[in-house]
């Protein structure tokens, strides 16, 4: 027997719960699933969870910046099995939390694997649910590498419920999950290695900056390595035994864990989209400026699996999951703006960007001036805390004194940098 629904919702992260919530909260009957525990990928296994170690590494970080300046630090250091229990306390009552609000609203929940039978019909285990819409909001996982011995990764996911760090980790890719993940550890006692292909890590943000993070990142004695492509890993006992293509030529070198940040891809795979006419491409699910499918008129995407263009930070997974919402039960009338949406990257420090960067604005015809200072490490906020590694770069138009970009490096970035959000 088909159960029916005005709206069924696929995910319950950011953008799904939003989509959930404001769908029902307007009469709508709806329901919900999700294959993994119900909370998202932000609050139980990615940004909440981050945060929480990375709380521990900036006292660390702190500590250590102010010894012999009025602080003696000689035997602070991570209990990791401590901070793990500490960290649980954050993520392991999201998923029944998360359901029984779903439940107190009237959202009909079913965990389990969706996949679709028709275009407005999925089948989750042995129910079968059928709705007027589908808005899909199942995000992303990490994208397969087509390497040897892949199965011997260690994911993001998996990281963060660590029992014990390992003497020796390995990353690879050099994007926000390896940069935070390789601060944390190393404060945490680790020998760690970043392996990125790219002639740079942290490609979206500004190279002047990221050249700072990056002596910063090496200064903490993190061995990263660009222009290194993995081919292989291979187990010998209880080593990992890692195979690369430098351009120096082919060399190993091993160690005892590697982990997973060269990226992630929209979760497409198993939902059986072509049975419901969904297109889809490398980038997520294809759809117009009102985040409906291009193929599909009764399917909408929001989130990492929403090929809308904009990067995959919850924050825009928040915006596009209003904006579902609203359509749904609206009509067409709401297109995202993502101008003003900050990112940052968690590492120590942290480095926070908004805006345009110059090459864009440069590649928009705009006239602008550009205020920078590589290290403010002198200045009074940051010699007060002695943070080595401060600066700024502000893109400012000229004749309007309009601001176009702010970018960020030092404690307290990501604080600040919504102050330029605001502004822009």
């Amino acid at each position: 027997m088909t159960q029916k629904f005005d709206l069924i919702v696929i995910g319950t992260g950011t953008a799904g719960s939003i989509i959930a919530k404001k769908c029902r909260s307007a009469g709508w009957s709806v329901a919900i699933i999700d294959s993994r525990p119900f909370g998202g990928t932000c609050a139980l296994r990615g940004c909440d969870a981050k945060k929480v170690l990375g709380g521990a590494a900036e006292v660390i970080d702190w500590a250590k910046r102010m010894q012999g300046k009025g602080i003696t630090s000689a035997d602070l250091q991570i209990n990791w099995q401590d901070l793990m229990r500490f960290k649980r306390t954050f993520t392991e009552p999201v998923p029944q939390k998360r359901e029984k609000t779903y439940t107190d609203a009237g959202i009909k929940t079913f965990p389990g694997l969706a996949k679709f039978v028709d275009e407005t019909t999925v089948q989750v285990g042995d129910e079968r649910l059928s709705g007027r819409y589908v808005a899909i909001a199942a995000g992303a996982e990490p994208a397969p590498l087509g390497i040897s011995g892949e199965e011997y990764l260690t994911y993001s996911d998996q990281f963060l419920e660590l029992e014990t760090l390992p003497r020796q980790v390995a990353m690879i890719g050099g994007g926000y999950i390896s940069m935070e993940f390789a601060h944390i550890a190393a404060r945490a006692g680790a020998q760690v290695r970043i392996l990125h292909q790219g002639s740079r890590p942290l490609e979206p943000f500004d190279p002047d900056l990221v050249e700072r993070l990056v002596e910063a990142t090496q200064n903490l004695g993190i061995n990263l390595q660009v222009n290194t492509q993995v081919k292989g890993i291979q187990k010998q006992a209880d080593r990992l035994v890692v195979q690369v293509e430098t351009e120096q030529g082919e060399e190993t070198f091993d160690t005892e864990m590697v982990v997973h940040g060269a990226g992630r891809v929209p979760t497409t795979q198993d939902l059986d989209l072509e049975k419901a006419g969904i297109k889809y491409e490398k980038k997520g699910i294809s759809v117009n400026d009102y985040l409906q499918s291009i193929s599909n008129p009764q399917v909408y995407a929001a989130g990492d699996i929403s090929a809308s263009g904009a990067p995959p930070l919850t924050p825009v997974s928040s915006i596009e999951g209003h904006v579902v919402a609203d359509n749904l039960l609206q009509g067409n009338h709401h297109k995202p703006d993502f101008t003003e949406i900050p990112s940052m990257v968690f590492s120590i420090p942290t480095l926070a960007s908004v805006g345009l960067q110059e090459k864009a604005a440069r590649e928009q015809g705009l006239k602008f001036k550009t205020l920078y200072e590589p290290d403010t490490s002198d200045w009074y906020f940051s010699r007060r805390i002695n943070e080595p590694y401060s600066g700024f770069k502000v893109l400012v138009e000229e004749g309007s004194d309009r601001i176009l970009g702010a970018h960020l490096l030092g404690s307290y970035a990501e604080e600040l940098v919504n102050i330029f959000a605001l502004a822009i």
